[in-house]
């Protein structure tokens, strides 16, 4: 069964890496969204099973997408993933409902274990 993945950041080569890190035989389809307004019309559209989600990003950022995705019922997985690897910062993301929270440059090991770790991959 394919997952439905939602690729989050305003840099088009980090989208890029990340969906290049993701586990090569996993069966997904993968969208793209440059902003936090883009990636929430894309989860409003339905059908996402998880989120892959920067937190530094013009219009909207990774913490008020999180802030909306709670006040609409989050029915996803959100992995943050960022280069802001401050403990606070990966405590906030968490306490508003990130599952995981993956540093940048992503390692594809690091994200196959979260993955692994939410039955998302074998």
């Amino acid at each position: 069964m394919s997952v439905s993945v939602l690729v989050v950041d305003d840099s088009p080569m980090a989208r890029k890496m990340l969906i290049r890190a993701l586990p090569p035989d996993w069966d997904i389809t993968v969208t793209q969204a440059a902003n936090g307004i883009e990636a929430l019309s894309a989860y409003r559209q339905g059908g996402l099973d998880v989120i892959f989600l920067d937190l530094n990003m013009p219009d909207m950022d990774g913490y008020q997408v999180l802030e909306a995705l709670r006040r609409e019922d989050l029915n996803c997985l959100v992995i943050v993933v960022s280069a802001d690897i401050q403990d606070a910062a990966q405590a906030r993301v968490r306490s508003m409902g990130a599952i995981a929270f993956i540093k940048k440059p992503v390692d594809p090991v690091r994200v196959k274990a979260v993955l692994k770790e939410y039955g998302l991959v074998v």
